[in-house]
């Protein structure tokens, strides 16, 4: 699909439909063609015949898609766009098939994207201390 038909159409999408930023459906875009390509590098012979992936691969794939791009502030930056759970993914995802951006099997459905992990557990604990106790530093003392 061209830009120029995408930008179009995700346009359409937030006027009907304002839940989301605009920016949300890109990240979504980029974040499939991020999965499908990391699919393809862990098993070439999977995803050739059909780039088709299911909600939790995607799901798996945005989350790793955001923290590349976002670190430690992709949570925000989601939250900012509406995305506050993993079901929001879905939503875009199903607007983005009902626009016929992306397309889906008979078996896709939107409770594929049901709550695989939650925004704190993905976006957030990655960047948290593995020990604070270690990572603690001792108070400096006053001369």
């Amino acid at each position: 699909m061209q830009d120029r038909d995408f930008t179009e159409i995700v346009n359409q999408i937030v006027k009907e439909d304002p839940r989301y930023d605009r920016k949300a459906y890109v990240f979504i875009r980029h974040g499939l063609d991020h999965t499908v390509k990391e699919l393809k590098k862990k098993d070439a012979s999977r995803l050739s015949k059909s780039h088709h992936i299911s909600g939790p691969e995607l799901l798996d794939g945005v989350r790793q898609y955001a923290l590349e791009q976002f670190g430690p502030l992709a949570k925000t930056v989601l939250n900012a766009w509406g995305i506050t759970r993993c079901g929001d993914f879905g939503e875009i995802v199903f607007t983005l098939i009902d626009y016929r951006v992306f397309s889906k099997t008979d078996s896709d459905r939107r409770e594929d994207f049901s709550e695989i992990y939650t925004f704190d557990e993905a976006f957030v604990k990655p960047f948290l201390p593995r020990n604070p106790a270690t990572s603690a530093r001792p108070p400096i003392e006053p001369n």
